[in-house]
């Protein structure tokens, strides 16, 4: 393989983007390439202890670190970031209640006369070394030790039209889709909808249950280490997702059986197209050998997340030799870097 064309970006506070669309690109990048960047926290690191408050602190919520114009993308291309890894660079995190925010109470669009949740913060110390997350109760003295397990709530492009998305919210262009599945070892696919992609990542979570059922996760700075490649000429409808074990369709709507049906409509597309089944034995398969994660049920949009087992699936698709390349710069990296 030929030498390795690593490249860094470390944003100042000045460069956070709040949107996808409607920015500049903070540099540019090539497919092939390899990007280190670091992101900060939802809470842009301004909520460090149980006492910040993140109504007294910030005014605006979900950094993203980006966008990046890749070199020859265009409409109608898919756009792969594979993802080497994921890492937490400070040796804390926070997550938080909010009023009116969340699954399980009211919102400002599911009302009801219950009292709004009160606003509290819970600290986590993170040690990489041991790969754990420390919880402690904030009302009774229940301690245990979590997991590490590193993902980003949030990877996206520039929508279509011209239009520019809070990052808080997920749709087709990808985005706030807050699933777990966006960790190490995983390529995202993501359509191409504006000359240079324009892509940008933030949202790093040390860890999230599956639904991110208080709206918040174990919310963390990151440094990470992902590899760009460009698929000429292909469309890919809503995100997708691959690891060595599934493949997995995404879709952002509400109410939530909306998303489920774009999820799963779009899985079932992916054998046909891809896999050459006929649409219905497709859908049959499917029903029978699928997953469905639910991502978040808390962001302005809903996100649900189809999976199928690939050892099932028939041999075929567009995204594997992208993908075998994608892991052979990973594995080139890590090896000029004495990683794991």
């Amino acid at each position: 393989m030929a030498g390795l064309n690593v490249v860094s970006f470390r944003p100042e506070r000045s460069d956070y983007a709040w949107t996808f669309g409607g920015v500049d690109p903070v540099m540019k990048v090539k497919p092939g390439d390899v990007l280190e960047v670091w992101t900060d926290d939802c809470f842009a690191g301004l909520v460090e202890t149980v006492d910040d408050l993140p109504s007294k602190k910030i005014t605006a919520f979900n950094p993203q670190t980006g966008p990046f114009f890749v070199e020859g993308a265009e409409p109608g291309d898919t756009l792969a970031l594979h993802f080497v890894s994921i890492e937490p660079s400070r040796d804390w995190a926070v997550s938080t209640t909010f009023p009116l925010f969340g699954a399980l109470t009211s919102t400002t669009r599911t009302v009801t006369l219950q009292e709004p949740l009160p606003e509290l913060v819970w600290r986590y110390d993170v040690d990489r070394e041991r790969r754990i997350v420390h919880f402690e109760a904030r009302n009774g003295d229940f301690a245990t030790d979590l997991p590490l397990d590193p993902m980003h709530g949030t990877v996206g492009v520039a929508p279509a039209g011209g239009e520019a998305r809070s990052s808080l919210v997920p749709d087709a262009h990808g985005g706030n889709m807050d699933t777990p599945e966006m960790r190490a070892g995983t390529t995202c696919y993501l359509g191409v909808n504006v000359e240079g992609a324009l892509f940008s990542l933030g949202d790093g979570h040390c860890r999230q249950g599956e639904g991110e059922t208080c709206g918040v996760a174990v919310e963390a700075a990151m440094d990470t280490v992902l590899v760009v490649e460009l698929i000429k000429g292909r469309l890919t409808p809503w995100p997708r997702l691959e690891n060595d074990e599934v493949i997995m369709s995404t879709g952002s709507a509400r109410p939530l059986e909306d998303a489920f049906r774009i999820a799963h409509g779009d899985l079932v597309h992916w054998l046909a197209e891809e896999h050459g089944l006929d649409t219905l034995d497709a859908y049959q398969l499917v029903s029978q050998i699928s997953e469905s994660p639910v991502a978040n049920v808390c962001d302005p949009n809903y996100t649900f997340v189809a999976k199928a087992p690939k050892r099932y699936l028939p041999n075929g698709d567009v995204y594997a030799s992208t993908r075998t390349a994608l892991k052979e710069i990973a594995a080139a990296y890590r090896s000029e870097r004495g990683t794991t």
